[in-house]
């Protein structure tokens, strides 16, 4: 019972169920993020999990008055009662009419960046420099709801298809896919690496499940400080067994991707709508071998230098490409040279310069690496003493091919990369939550 109106009072009603509980005095509990004073009324807005709910004190409603504690930042519990209202565009939605406000804890001092706006109207780095508070603006807030969203829709796809989730070590004893960029920990007298994948142990994991995936972080010490890069990252990743061919992965992903799409829309739509997300709709995704798109680029492009890989301008004209041409904004790319492929990966046996192997473009970036995996001992331990490596040190790994596995690979794809780019954002670290460089390890 409200102890103002006497009306029966219903506690901590979340904004989705208003409809229910028009004429009902409601409690909400969230923090205050705006105050609008109009001399004889004010507009009090409360910030929840979810949602910014309008709420309107007036002394009309109640015996209750709005006293100096009421500032912006303060967590409080708010009483009263939920009435229909319209937005400036004629849409539909509900307000409290306040009758009450207790304040649960009030803030030390004035925030040093404003959140109580649209949006933030400030550098990238002061953003996040200052990223336990910017993180309260419901637009920042939406971006990783968003990446929930892409997480949540991964996880429940790959479910649906048998996969099992599982979680494997970030301190290895090699770097999984070679080369240089591995952070070095001296782990009690001896050096180990921070993970750059977990792709070892996804492989080791397919004769026991079949299907595996992971959602996790992963390291590269990659000297990059671009927008495209960071050197830690959230990697989603899976691994099937029993494939008839690499395209059966690629196939694997354009479903989750399908998946991923259709549950933004759904579940997302107030995230999606206040953030103007392009959402694609995905039918199928084209595909191109990669020597066909480097002889494409060359063409159209000037002072392309590097024949074994793609610059970043030829990916962005991949993107246009493929949208042009197919109306799609992703493309695989396949059959990478074997030079610009990790140790582990198939080479196609109609010719073994190339391998069996994909990216994903999303309009215009990379997202995605993939591809079928050596499941024979004796062709991954040769291909390892081709490349200089001892296959000594990867005892443990080649047990996986030692005592028989089948027919298997996978994928990881960048959660950042991918969000970036859905949401039309220009730099990565705008997608990353507390985002890590070669320049930034706080806050």
């Amino acid at each position: 019972m409200d102890k103002v109106t006497g009306e029966l009072k219903t506690d901590c009603v979340p904004y989705s169920q208003f409809k229910e509980h028009v004429g009902e005095v409601v409690n909400i509990k969230g923090v205050i993020h705006n105050i609008r004073d109009m001399s004889d009324f004010a507009f009090v807005l409360i910030r929840t999990a979810r949602d910014v709910i309008q709420c309107v004190y007036s002394p009309e409603f109640s015996d209750y008055r709005m006293t100096d504690d009421v500032v912006e930042q303060a967590s409080a519990k708010v009483s009263g009662k939920v009435v229909p209202s319209k937005t400036r565009d004629g849409s539909e939605r509900y307000e409290l009419q306040i009758t009450g406000i207790d304040i649960l804890s009030r803030p030390a001092d004035i925030v040093p960046v404003v959140i109580n706006k649209k949006q933030i109207n400030a550098e990238l780095s002061v953003n996040l420099d200052n990223r336990p508070v910017t993180l309260r603006n419901p637009k920042e807030r939406a971006i990783f709801k968003i990446q929930e969203g892409i997480q949540r829709g991964f996880r429940e796809y790959l479910t649906s298809q048998d996969f099992t989730e599982v979680h494997t070590p970030k301190i290895n004893f090699a770097g999984a896919e070679g080369g240089t960029n591995v952070f070095r920990l001296d782990y009690f007298g001896k050096t180990v690496f921070l993970a750059q994948s977990p792709q070892l142990y996804k492989q080791t994991l397919i004769p026991v499940f079949e299907r595996v995936f992971e959602i996790g972080p992963v390291f590269r010490a990659e000297h990059h400080d671009t927008s495209r890069h960071l050197n830690e990252y959230i990697s989603m990743d899976f691994e099937m067994g029993f494939i008839d061919s690499f395209y059966d992965i690629m196939e694997m992903e354009t479903g989750v991707l399908k998946y991923i799409m259709n549950l933004l829309r759904e579940k997302y739509a107030s995230e999606v709508a206040l953030l103007g997300a392009d959402i694609p709709e995905i039918d199928s995704i084209p595909c191109i071998r990669f020597k066909d798109a480097k002889e494409m680029c060359v063409r159209k492009l000037k002072n392309i230098t590097d024949m074994h890989d793609f610059e970043p301008e030829e990916e962005a004209y991949l993107g246009k490409w493929a949208k042009q041409q197919y109306g799609s904004d992703f493309l695989f790319v396949t059959h990478f040279l074997t030079s610009k492929r990790p140790f582990y990966t198939m080479e196609d046996p109609e010719d073994p310069e190339v391998t069996l192997s994909f990216d994903l473009l999303f309009r215009g970036i990379e997202i995605t690496s993939g591809g079928q995996r050596i499941h024979d001992y004796n062709e991954q331990v040769e291909k390892m003493k081709r490349l200089g490596m001892n296959p000594e040190e990867f005892d443990t790994y080649l047990m996986l091919h030692k005592y028989g596995a089948p027919p298997h690979g996978g994928l990881g794809l960048g959660l950042e990369r991918l969000t970036m780019h859905l949401l039309g954002f220009k730099n990565v670290r705008s997608a990353a939550m507390f985002p890590r460089d070669i320049n930034r390890v706080t806050p």
